[in-house]
This record gives structure tokens, sequence and C-alpha cells, in this order.
């Protein structure tokens, strides 16, 4: 019998949630201690889950199945594919280095590590359901901490903007839940079919009416655009990631902002595959928009978390390009995008963090010099700058690089207006660099203290893996492949489009722009 990874991944941190509360938050070093070491656990458990893995294999692995409301046909269903596995490893990843970096929560600490443990089991959660309600159970599970996380160790306007992230993400679940029992119920009421919400199953139901499946893709598009968040329904994201603390934000940027293009990914393609065909178009359009929008608006910001914070905007708006491209390359594009805005955005915010700590401002006129002042600061924040940016030889690079490539040969203009985006990139992050760390340090600048050991150490594994696949993508791509390849089938199969006859990037080379093109 396989190894039990998903109840494994999701028992270590609740069960790390219930031990980290029990201990008095006077014991700050055994608390820390505690979580991180739980934490670390589930970062083993989703390394052993990668080289496990299959890479051949189009379907779910490793499956969990167990009846659990049997009278609504719910299921505790678990399961891992190519689509889910990298964003699984990229959560055991984060969390102990969030962890890590947590090191001036306060007040209630005990609560605090509890709570980003919980955080961590849904999130395992979100991207193991193969069961539609269970998926919904633990996407409202998500909300809950990271709620509190913002709200109550979060920044002065920290109430505020965690009332506006609960508020947009709420309403965006209410339309979710409402799709979810729509689909189940009318496939329910098919000739030979009975109530279930496995995705498996429901997937394969051709019964369902055109006009129908179009408004179902807008229930669930519109949870997803709000959680990714798409041009206009943005205006959380700012606010959020500036009044939450350091690991809120490394949290909120790696992996919340993903579960949106992921349900794109998991759910939209492939329960309702020619309405999003029908849809393709409005998408790639509100996702160019959104990589314009996000860069300019991040060119004009003055406070350098913003900066972060609007480049988010943009590096999501070409995951959902290259999804919405409907092509292989682009999907794979989309989904290595996913794993490298994880580790390029999560080391920006965690030096973010510690420019704060240092000066407490975040006012990129507050600063000039850092460089001089702190030599090891001002490197490696360049060169995770440059990850940012897509310099060729790290990870930023090949996400963009294939999204763009695998929207070109089917919606030209909107790579063309999408690549303007990789420009501006450049433009903000490198003006925000040279504000603050070059020029004649004055002032606290003068005296700035380098990194240390324990900020090197959270930071470095993601510079670290963001390099290898930026040289080496290869592991990433064969093990996404399969599954990609799968889906691309699946809605042609189940709708009027046809990929173009587009072989992989190689000598053989890129066929056809014309092909498939509308």
């Amino acid at each position: 019998m396989a190894f039990p990874y998903a109840a494994a991944l999701l028992a270590v941190p609740a069960a790390g949630a219930a031990v980290t509360a029990a201990i008095p938050a006077s014991k700050e070093k055994a608390v820390r201690a505690v979580s991180i070491g739980f934490s670390l656990v589930a970062l083993i458990l989703s390394a052993a889950l990668l080289v496990d893995f299959d890479k051949g294999v189009a379907g779910y692995q490793f499956v969990e199945s167990k009846v659990w409301i049997k009278p609504l046909g719910i299921h505790y269903l678990m399961g891992v594919d190519g689509i889910s596995l990298f964003m699984v490893v990229l959560t055991g990843l984060l969390f102990p280095i969030a962890m890590l970096a947590s090191t001036h929560v306060g007040k209630r600490v005990n609560a605090y590590f509890a709570l980003m443990l919980v955080l961590e089991a849904a999130l395992m959660g979100i991207f193991l359901s193969v069961d539609l309600f269970l998926f919904f159970v633990f996407w409202e599970a998500m909300l809950v901490p990271m709620y509190f996380l913002i709200g109550v160790w979060g920044y002065d306007r920290r109430v505020y903007a965690a009332l506006k992230f609960f508020i947009y993400t709420a309403a965006g679940s209410a339309l979710l839940l409402l799709g979810i029992l729509s689909l189940a119920v009318l496939h329910a009421k098919a000739p030979g079919a009975h109530l279930t919400f496995d995705l498996r199953t429901l997937m394969a139901w051709k019964g369902l009416d055109p006009n129908t499946a179009r408004w179902l893709f807008l229930a669930f598009g519109a949870s997803f655009a709000i959680k990714v968040p798409l041009f206009p329904l943005h205006t959380w994201l700012p606010d959020a990631h500036v009044e939450a603390p350091t690991a809120g934000s490394v949290l909120l940027a790696g992996l919340l902002l993903k579960l949106g293009a992921y349900g794109f990914l998991r759910f939209s393609l492939t329960l309702f595959p020619q309405a999003s065909v029908d849809f393709a178009p409005l998408m790639l359009t509100l996702a160019t928009i959104g990589i314009l929008y996000g860069a300019i608006v991040a060119t004009m910001q003055r406070d350098l978390k913003k900066v972060v914070a609007y480049s988010s905007v943009a590096h999501l708006g070409f995951v959902v390009l290259g999804t919405f491209a409907l092509t292989t390359v682009g999907i794979e594009g989309g989904l290595f995008t996913m794993v490298s805005h994880g580790l390029t955005t999560g080391a920006l915010f965690l030096l973010v963090g510690i420019l704060y700590d240092r000066r407490h401002t975040r006012q990129i006129d507050a600063f000039g010099g850092v460089w001089k002042a702190a030599p090891k600061l001002g490197g490696i924040f360049l060169a995770v700058t440059f990850a940012s940016i897509g310099l060729p030889g790290l990870s930023g690079f090949v996400g963009e690089f294939l999204s763009l490539i695998g929207t070109f040969v089917v919606h030209r203009p909107y790579a063309v207006f999408a690549a303007a985006g990789v420009i501006l990139a450049a433009v903000y992050m490198l003006w925000s660099f040279q504000r603050v760390f070059t020029g004649e340090p004055t002032g606290e600048n003068a005296t700035f203290a380098d990194m240390n050991r324990l900020e090197m150490a959270t930071v470095l594994p993601l510079l670290g893996f963001s390099l290898f696949l930026g040289l080496y993508p290869k592991p990433l791509l064969e093990r996404v492949e399969p599954s990609v390849k799968a889906l691309i089938a699946h809605v042609e199969s189940r709708s009027d489009y046809q990929q173009p006859k587009v072989v992989e990037l190689g000598p053989k080379a890129v066929a056809s722009s014309k092909a498939g093109a509308k």
C-alpha cells in the first residue's frame, strides 16, 4: 500500500497547531521550536512525495478515498498530480521559512504559530483535494487563520486590511459554493447518475447544458479571479500585503495568490471546457491589463512593500495568460511562474521586512546608500531583483518566456502587449533598488546593520532554488507535462478548440502560429 502522503501532510501541521497552542505563550523559544519542527516534518514529507512521484503518469497518484457523508455523496478524496505537485512542495518549503522569519511576533506567540500551522494544513488540503466539497471546506478554513494573522499581528491599518481581505474572499466563496452545489445537483438529476462531488466523475459528465456551463464557469471564475487577483478585483491585495506581518506577506504572495490560478486549472478548464474556450479572450484581456496595470502602478509607488505587492498583480497576470492560451507550453509556463513567483516574491518580502526591522519605515525616500553599509543585503537584494524581473538563468525568465511563447502561437497581440510588462518590471524593480541601495549613505543609513545568519538562512534557499530552476527547469517541466497534456486533450475532446500543433521547444521547434489561431 502506498504511503498516505495526503493524510500525513494534513495531520502533521494540524497536530502541530494543537501542540503549539497548548504551550504557554511565555515560553516563546519552545513555541518557536515546536512549530518550526512540525513544519519541517511537513517539508520532509512533501520532498518525499516529490521523490516518489511517477513523472510519467498524467492522472492522480497516492489517492486516498474514504466515505465521509454518505447521503450527500461526499468523500474524503485526496490525491496529487503534476498540476498540484509543486504547489504542495512549495507549501512545505515556505512555511518553515516564514516561521524562521517571524522573530518579532510580540503578543500571543503560541496563537500566532498555531494559526500558521492551521493555515498550512488548510493549504495542503486545497492542493490535495479531489472532492469538490472537501476542497471548499479547506478553501474556507484557509480564510480564518489568514484573517487573524493580518488583523492581529499586522501593522497600523491591519484591521481594515483584514476585513477587506475577508469580505472579498467571502463574497467569492459564496459564488463558489453556489456553483459547486448547482453542479452536483444537476449531475444527480441526470439519468443513471447520483449525487457526488468527485471531480473525476463530474469532469467526465457530458450532460451539462452549454449555457448553464457558462454561468457555472462565471460562478467558479469570480471566486478564483478575486484570489488571483485579476484586474479590477485586485484592490484588496495591496492593503493586505502592506499591513500583513512579513511572514504573512510571504505566504500571501507565495501561496494564497496561487489559489485562484490553481482553481482555474483544476476546476474551470476540467469541468467547463467549452465555456473556458468561450471566455478565453476575456481572460486573456484581463490578464494583459493586469500585467501592464500592475507594472505601471508599481512604478509610481513610494512604499517599497507596495512596489512588490503591485508586482504580484503583474506576475500573476502571466500565469492567467499562459493558462487561457490553452496550449501545453502556455500552461506549463503558467505553472512554472506560480512556483517561481513564490520563490522570488517571497524572498523580496523577506528582504523588505529586514529593511523595515532596521529603520521602521518602508518609504523609498528614507533610504539611500544602504549597499555600502550592508553589502550582503545589497548583493542578495540585487540577485533576487534580477530573479523577479526575469533575468535569463533565473526562474522568472523560464516561466514568463514559456507563458509568452505559448500565447504568441495562438493569440499574438496579447503576447506582444504582455511582453511590455517584462520591460516595465525591470524599470520599477531596478529603479527601486537604485534609490534604496545606491549612492552615499547618510544618517541612519550609514550605520545600517547587515544581514545576520538567521536572515540569510531564510532568503538564500529561495534564491538558490530560483537559480536551480532557472538553469535546469527540466525536473519541474517533466513532472507537470503529462498532466498538462491530459488537460489539453480533455479540453479538445469536450469543446470546439484544437491546440495548434506546437512541438516541444527545441531543434524541431515551434510550429505554425496560424494553426488554431482565431
